[in-house]
This record gives structure tokens, sequence and C-alpha cells, in this order.
């Protein structure tokens, strides 16, 4: 943990710092449908019938989406779990039509890792830091909201819908 301490009336308090980084992955398909995921096409050209949410549409998961994310946990010396779980994240938007979002709250793919940083990129022999990585999870994008398209409606474009 941290060194940095600031001092209160009840005490020191320790400084720690959490980010929450979000990544793409690279990958041809959705993580969940067979869908495009190429950048920057027309607004609803990329979208299954998974991403639109259609009743009886079953996802599957894009096996390199989670080969990526195994081998960056492997890369940060992380706990790549046994066993993991997809679990549903409810909540309800215009760009998320299933009214979840499928991700792994509870049971993530990959467990703690670090990373260790040089404090001066141009100096070998620079102090380094170790920055703790609690997890890596997989989970799939919501659309995207268009409000500069017209002065009085918004509009949906579900191109991102199930990115991973």
């Amino acid at each position: 943990m941290s060194d940095y301490r600031i001092h209160g009336e009840t005490g020191e308090w320790e400084v720690v710092i959490g980010l929450e980084v979000h990544a793409q992955v690279t990958s041809n398909a959705k993580l969940f449908s067979g869908a495009s995921t190429e950048f920057g096409a027309e607004p609803n050209s990329q979208v299954s019938l998974i991403d639109a949410a259609m009743p009886g549409m079953l996802p599957t998961p894009n096996q390199e989406c989670i080969r990526q994310a195994v081998r960056t946990g492997m890369a940060l010396g992380a706990v790549i779990n046994k066993w993991s779980r997809f679990d549903r994240k409810n909540y309800f938007y215009a760009d998320l039509p299933q009214g979840y979002q499928i991700s792994q709250l509870f049971h993530p793919l990959v467990g703690e890792g670090e990373l260790t940083v040089s404090l001066d990129e141009k100096n070998p022999d620079a102090e380094t830091k170790t920055i703790g990585i609690e997890r890596i999870h997989v989970e799939q994008d919501a659309g995207k909201l268009m409000h500069d398209q017209h002065p009085t409606r918004s509009y949906v474009d579900l191109n991102r819908a199930g990115v991973a």
C-alpha cells in the first residue's frame, strides 16, 4: 500500500487512488455476436439480432476476446481464474436494448496482478513503482446516443453495442 499519509484530527489517513480503465479488445467480431466491430461504419449497419436484443437469441462468447483477456492477465503476472462467470448488470437506458449489460461483475476471468513502471523511461536506472491490478473482466459495451443529428430528437446507434 501507499507510504503517503495525511494527518487528520482522528489520526493518519492512507492515500489510495483507484482507477477504472476501459480498453477495447481487438477483434473482428463482437463479444457475443458475429457482428463486425469495424470503426466508422454507418449507424446501425453492424447490428446482429443478439445486439438488438431480439427474443430467443442466445449469446455465445467470442473465444478471441476471452483469449486476449487471458493473455493480458498473463502479461501482468495476474491470477487466471479457473472458473469465471458472466453476469447481467441490470440498467435501463436507450442505448442498451437488452435492459442489462453482460459483464463479469462478480467472477472475473483475471484476478490480481501488477504492472511495474519506470518513473523516468529515458533513464534505465530510474526508480520504479509497482501498481497493483485488482482484476480484469470482460464485458459488452452499450450503444451510442447521438444528439447532434436533429434539433429536437436523439437517435441510437447500436454499432458499438456488444463490443468487448
